[in-house]
């Protein structure tokens, strides 16, 4: 690898292990439903012009994308990042999309796996498992299990998008945001409260924080991830990708003071292993942000 281009994987990994610091922060002084809206509005605005470059047939192939990607999984994946009392398992949950993805690319796609994937998955939930019973996360073990929710809806538009055809990845983007962003607006009006004074009394951090999610982890990372993935076989990036959790999990730990059990180191590092197994066996992963 070039080290120009190794340089954009650590970019990568430090933007998205940052982002779950940043959603963190963001969820604590805005409604997580009302932060998803402004997030994704903000990504369709900037990405507008873009919206007309997708082929008709493949217009709701990314309606559902954005249904999956982003009300589904984004949606769940800020409420528990806003429940959880660390990022650190919400780092290591999101990581099951890569184990949900391959078990539905058995169902759905008819592909065939080894016993070493097969371990792998194995390996990957045993150490959500191990983290879920940890005495810490019982108190925010709902949080756990919407994130876990997330990572399953990641792995839906993963597959739906592993059949798309001649839809750039700004293009998605650009949908994603103009579905996306006015739907989560709808739902925090239905199911949030407090909105107006959320808003009014958010700091210039938070607002940063939407403001990383949005154009950092979404705009900028993608992009470098993108370049890297036409250059690169999948099998040689997305095992580096592993190190955006694992940063997660360190910024949790120096920036907002998350607390690692025994039973928390080992079950994230089971899971991760689980995930590399599975990565250094599969060609068709998508690079997908937190």
């Amino acid at each position: 690898m070039a080290p120009i281009d190794f340089a954009l994987v650590l970019l990568v990994n430090l933007i998205w292990g940052f982002n779950f610091v940043a959603a963190k922060v963001g969820v604590s002084e805005l409604p997580p439903m009302l932060l998803t809206g402004i997030r994704f509005c903000a990504i369709g605005l900037v990405l507008a012009p873009l919206i007309s470059r997708v082929p008709r047939d493949q217009i709701k192939p990314v309606l559902w994308v954005a249904l999956t990607a982003g009300l589904c999984h984004f949606g769940l994946l800020f409420i528990g990042i806003g429940l959880v009392g660390d990022v650190s398992s919400a780092a290591v949950a999101i990581q099951l999309n890569i184990p949900f993805v391959t078990i539905l690319s058995v169902v759905i796609l008819k592909e065939t796996i080894r016993w070493r994937r097969i371990v792998g998955i194995v390996i990957a939930f045993a150490g959500v498992f191990v983290i879920g019973f940890d005495p810490r996360v019982f108190s925010y073990l709902d949080g756990l299990l919407l994130c876990v929710a997330a990572a399953f809806s990641m792995a839906v538009a993963m597959i739906i998008m592993r059949q798309m055809r001649g839809v750039g990845v700004f293009t998605l983007q650009a949908w994603m945001g103009l579905v996306t962003g006015p739907s989560m607006l709808l739902f925090s009006a239905l199911f949030e409260t407090g909105q107006g004074t959320a808003v009014a009394n958010a700091s210039l951090l938070a607002w940063a924080a939407v403001a990383y999610t949005a154009f950092g982890s979404s705009l900028i990372a993608h992009a470098a991830n993108f370049r890297l993935l036409q250059r690169y076989p999948v099998t040689t990036t997305a095992p580096l990708m592993l190190l955006s959790p694992v940063l997660g999990i360190v910024f949790g730990v120096m920036l907002l003071g998350d607390a690692l059990t025994w039973r928390m180191i080992g079950g994230s590092l089971m899971t991760l292993a689980g995930v590399g197994i599975i990565m250094l066996r599969e060609r068709k992963i998508v690079g997908v942000a937190p």
